[in-house]
């Protein structure tokens, strides 16, 4: 079973993710802050990690940087998974380290079909 790591700090988004992923088989593993979610990556060491750029403490940039800077997540496909949709921001967000970009709202359809995407490629 995939384990994928979701940091976001709204707890509806979260909460829709969560059941969405798991409703394919994924198990979660959830963090609200940069903080926790550097603990948690690298204490469960998930296959993806669907990273919301702006959460509380350390920005999603950051964290994603301090993540791929580490040679144990240096192949672990973080997804920037974000409301900005700002000209720039996916860039931005490539330029952090970020494999992809998904911005919300999400279609369910096409959220799933992204996702094993990005888990396909890092196999």
């Amino acid at each position: 079973m995939k384990t994928i790591l979701v940091v976001d700090d709204n707890e509806d988004s979260r909460e829709l993710v969560k059941k969405i992923l798991k409703k394919y088989g994924y198990e979660i593993i959830e963090a609200i802050d940069g903080e926790e979610a550097i603990a948690k990556a690298i204490a469960y060491r998930p296959d993806l990690i669907l990273m919301d750029i702006s959460i509380p403490k350390i920005d999603g940039y950051e964290v994603t940087k301090r993540l791929k800077a580490r040679v144990d997540f240096k192949d672990t496909p973080i997804i920037a998974f974000t409301a900005h949709a700002m000209r720039g921001d996916q860039e931005k967000a490539l330029q952090a380290g970020c494999n992809g970009y998904i911005s919300k709202p999400i279609n369910v359809r096409e959220f799933h079909d992204q996702i094993k995407i990005y888990l396909k490629e890092n196999e």
